[in-house]
């Protein structure tokens, strides 16, 4: 049949030729843009891959002109206009499983993660890889979908066992929940499966940290710091943040002296107090380990001042004989705190006061200072190392000597 004297054949021919020009525009026009995004002018490469995809839509050079369009998009830090691209490129291969991964990347790095997990189980069912199936765990674990995450990293587990993912995966499920025991196993089991698989040793060290086991996560991190010292130097700075702050030592600034023993008289701390109802402001400096919160510190209601509460050898007060008639009660909270930070240390400023008789005593060895506050990341203190008296530096033999007395 002929149409104007054309034939079928010359028409289905023509629009071959002109079909395969066309691609061929669009090939050039998406290599033009590669080019351009590999020198990272990604706005240009932007108009390159539009080019490309308004040439030959329904080509095979369309979804790859805009799943690269997608990602100049995510260069220029335009997110909306990658999830676009990605949706147009979706439209024209909707078989595509890395297609549904890399739109839920997107959503889970800006921590949409029930979108992200919705993209992540199109590319499941398209593909039920234990790639796929791993990124649909991290979007549950993210959610908060613990029993959902279980799920997906046993399922990467039992489908490839020789990778550390499916360990790996269920420890950060673990760790997510507070069962640090658990995910210490978990990554254990990855490393053994693969030794350079050092993701797992850091949130090994990381679930020490947790768990409060100190020494074995610096085991850990020692060991990041040769194989991935990027990775030992991020466990180090939690490492920091989650041990509690410790009072390292103490020191008068004003010529308290806490090294004094039991009935003490006030007038032996300073002649001041030998007046009946005289009052003196003593300052105690206490060393930090770490950077404090200011106002936790300054708070001066986070500090006790008071007798002994240690029932230990040489520490209750006045040795734990009965406390003499002339013994002075301090105020229980200090009259000032004052917090240095560039040198970590607390300055506390608190009174004594003489009796009415001026015959008062005090067992300064046996005051106990203690600090309740937190560090700058929020931390309570160490309960082991909140407190301070003199009487702790002494040695057992001179505790012994002391009470002789």
């Amino acid at each position: 049949m002929e149409f104007f004297g054309v034939s079928n054949t010359d028409i289905f021919s023509a629009t071959i030729q002109q079909t395969a020009q066309l691609e061929s525009l669009a090939n050039g026009a998406l290599s033009a843009g590669i080019d351009l995004y590999m020198r990272q002018d990604y706005e240009g490469a932007i108009k390159e891959f539009r080019r490309s995809v308004g040439l030959a839509p329904s080509s095979s050079y369309s979804t790859d002109a805009t799943t690269y369009m997608a990602n100049a998009y995510q260069a220029l830090g335009d997110t909306d206009g990658a999830v676009k691209a990605y949706e147009a490129a979706l439209k024209r291969s909707p078989n595509r499983d890395d297609l549904y991964i890399s739109l839920g990347n997107i959503y889970f790095a800006q921590d949409r993660y029930d979108e992200a997990a919705k993209a992540y189980k199109k590319a499941v069912k398209i593909w039920p890889s234990s790639d796929n199936h791993y990124a649909l765990g991290q979007a549950h674990l993210n959610a908060g979908q613990h029993t959902a995450a279980d799920r997906e990293f046993n399922t990467v587990l039992r489908m490839d066992p020789d990778k550390p993912t499916g360990n790996y995966g269920l420890g950060l499920n673990f760790s997510k929940q507070g069962r640090y025991e658990d995910a210490i196993f978990q990554f254990k089991q990855a490393i053994r499966i693969d030794p350079k698989f050092y993701a797992g040793y850091a949130e090994l060290g990381y679930a020490y940290a947790d768990l409060g086991e100190m020494d074995e996560a610096q085991g850990v991190m020692d060991t990041l710091e040769y194989v991935a010292p990027e990775l030992g130097d991020t466990l180090s700075r939690y490492m920091y943040k989650v041990d509690p702050p410790k009072f390292m030592f103490a020191y008068a600034t004003s010529g308290f002296n806490y090294n004094m023993p039991w009935k003490t008289p006030l007038s032996a701390l300073d002649g001041y107090l030998a007046a009946p109802d005289a009052e003196k402001t003593f300052k105690m400096t206490f060393q930090f380990d770490k950077e404090m919160d200011r106002e936790s510190v300054e708070n001066m209601l986070n500090w006790r001042i008071g007798r002994s509460t240690q029932s230990g050898p040489g520490q209750a007060y006045n040795y734990g004989r009965p406390t003499p008639d002339t013994e002075v009660t301090l105020t229980p909270f200090p009259k000032h705190v004052y917090y240095d930070k560039d040198n970590l240390t607390a300055t506390v400023y608190f009174t004594v006061r003489q009796n009415a008789a001026g015959d008062g005593t005090l067992d300064p060895a046996h005051l106990e200072f203690k600090f309740s506050g937190e560090d700058a990341y929020g931390y309570k203190m160490d309960p082991e190392f909140d407190q301070f008296m003199g009487c702790l530096l002494y040695t057992s033999d001179a505790a012994d000597e002391l009470r002789s007395v």
